[in-house]
């Protein structure tokens, strides 16, 4: 078995830790990552909880693969109730923190209570220590695992910066400088509990039932399966080359939304960003190495992904790839969400531009919004207003109706008026808006055989796609590699020393989808939330491929009723008892 089958428990109130047993039969309903997260939090936190106080966790979770040389197997799932949102929150982090977790003897660590002084968590295989912070409170997520690093060596590092000490609702946790669990304020939750870093180092290993034969076929699938034509993208072009894809089909966020295509986009696009890229990175037990070093100006950092270019770029009228990077460096550094921090300046530039709130920023302006990221993060002048988030400023200053969020997180970089699947996975999203549940845009506008402007069987392939992801992300595979079922489950097999097969997989997935949902439904979410902004079903697009296209309401409403129906939910979205029977809730 490649579990340690042990979990780490820390109660940074009494400053105690303690190891228990891994509760196998939840492994086996839900593999790891994602799925056993959000169970043990289920399980363990109550109702109504506030975010940001001690009786919220903050649950760290590798997955069966994860320290093997399973292909794409490095990422960490770390989950929590969002600060952001009040829904259920999980995201996932590259680099090797996950393997050195599971080096360390441990499947997963939960976090509980709220340390009296700031303090970082030195976690050594069997040797776990609170460490006084307070030299390190204050500082950038950068500086701050240089530090640890130099007292800690060889180890492997969480860190908050900024942003998450002051509680904000986009802060993220970092890793390796540049690697983020970005959405959510998934570093608030850190930050509320005075934990500024977590370090840890294992001398362990992990156990398969035939190392062998595991290393032989593991190595085989990735010369024929991994680095395939399928596959290298991700390090030819990387996620940049997703801005030509937006562009020509439409789908490019472009001046908080108003529109889905930008004049200037081959600004930065992926020609431009490998002009200035000086090399590659990969995770853990990975071969494809998506991650690009770049150098812009003076502006050296990892990225920026797609994301970031469409959010903190065309989102904001900004075509000059140097700002960007440096925002984006800004960002990581403060540790703040990339997405929802261009998303709330871009709303900022709308809201200016309209007169309906003088902020200061116009689209385009550079000077103002590279400003921006200390502001936020340090709650200094407009920062305290843009630090609260879109929904927040909307329910302030007024326009809700162009307020781009689901469940109060920001949207990512897909325009749903040009792919009205996304329109559908953002508003079904456990999270809030979020592209990492589902991406249906992929078949609907990027494959030629798609139709983005019908409802057609869209809420089964929604479905179907939050269900695949929820089972790859508690398996614990990276979202850029293109495998099926049958490959996971094989995989699987080889790891865990028992027969898996495709259709588990399915059932798993759709398992983890709907103890997600349970979460928000006890905390009070129902149909009404699963919304879109009205300048998604109002405002045409003005020019592109798309131009012209809203997203009709009713033709939401009856795409989102059709959802329910082949999950299995009533009309306001509640899962029906006998669904929770036959996936075992």
């Amino acid at each position: 078995m490649a579990y340690t089958n042990k979990i780490l428990r820390v109660n940074l109130s009494t400053g105690k830790a303690q190891t228990e047993n891994l509760n196998t039969l939840w492994a086996r309903d839900y593999l790891g990552g994602k799925g056993l997260s959000i169970k043990y939090l289920y399980e363990e936190l109550t109702a109504g909880v506030d975010p940001l106080l001690p009786e919220n966790k903050l649950i760290l979770m590798t997955g069966p693969l994860t320290g093997t040389n399973a292909p794409n197997s490095g990422k960490l799932a770390i989950a929590s109730k969002s600060p952001a949102t009040g829904t259920i929150l999980d995201c996932s982090i590259g680099g090797a923190i996950a393997a050195e977790i599971k080096y360390a003897g441990y499947d997963g660590i939960i976090i509980e209570g709220k340390a009296s002084v700031p303090v970082y968590l030195y976690i050594e295989d069997d040797k776990v220590e609170l460490r006084n912070a307070n030299y390190l409170w204050g500082k950038g997520a950068h500086e701050t695992e240089h530090l640890i690093k130099e007292r800690d060596k060889d180890t492997r590092v969480l860190v908050i910066g900024p942003a998450g000490e002051n509680l904000l609702t986009m802060s993220c946790i970092n890793s390796e400088l540049y690697r983020q669990a970005g959405r959510g304020g998934i570093g608030a939750v850190m930050g509320s509990k005075n934990l500024k870093a977590i370090s840890v180092k294992g001398s362990g290993g992990v156990d398969v039932p035939d190392i062998r034969k595991f290393t032989v076929a593991m190595n085989k699938l990735r010369r024929e399966n991994t680095m395939s034509d399928d596959n290298m993208w991700t390090y030819s072009d990387g996620t940049p080359m997703i801005v030509e894809l937006t562009q020509t089909t439409g789908t490019l966020p472009t001046r908080n939304f108003q529109d889905g295509a930008f004049e200037e986009y081959k600004a930065i696009d992926t020609e431009a960003v490998k002009k200035v890229c000086t090399s590659k990175k990969a995770c853990f037990a990975c071969p494809l190495g998506c991650g690009n070093y770049i150098k812009a100006g003076k502006s050296v950092v990892e990225g920026p992904e797609y994301e970031t270019l469409a959010l903190c770029g065309s989102n904001c009228g900004i075509a000059d790839l140097e700002a960007i990077a440096e925002f984006n460096r800004l960002c990581d550094d403060y540790g703040i969400d990339t997405i929802s921090a261009g998303n709330v300046t871009a709303f900022a530039m709308e809201l200016t531009e309209k007169g309906i709130h003088d902020f200061g920023l116009r689209f385009g302006g550079v000077e103002e919004y590279l400003k921006i990221p200390a502001k936020i993060a340090r709650l200094e002048g407009i920062g305290t207003e843009l630090a609260k988030g879109v929904r927040d400023l909307a329910q302030k200053y007024g326009g809700s109706e162009f307020a781009m969020q689901v469940k109060g997180l920001e949207f990512p970089g897909y325009e749903p008026r040009g792919s009205w699947g996304m329109g559908l996975a953002y508003a079904t999203s456990d999270r809030g808006a979020c592209h990492m549940r589902a991406w249906p845009i992929a078949v609907e506008t990027f494959d030629d055989a798609g139709d983005p402007y019908t409802i057609e069987g869209k809420a089964e392939m929604v479905k179907d796609m939050q269900d695949a992801n929820s089972a790859k992300f508690s398996a614990i595979f990276c979202d850029f590699w293109d495998n099926d079922g049958e490959t996971q489950a094989e995989i699987l097999s080889a790891a865990l020393g028992c027969k898996m097969h495709a259709d588990d997989l399915k059932t798993i997935g759709e398992r983890v989808s709907n103890l997600a949902r349970l979460f928000n439904e006890r905390e009070g979410f129902t149909a009404k939330d699963d919304s879109l902004p009205e300048r998604i079903f109002k405002d045409p697009l003005s020019s592109g491929p798309s131009a012209g296209k809203v997203l009709p309401r009713e033709d939401y409403e009856r795409m989102l009723h059709e959802y329910y129906r082949i999950r299995g939910w009533d009309q306001d979205g509640q899962i029906s008892e006998n669904k929770k029977q036959e996936l075992n809730l």
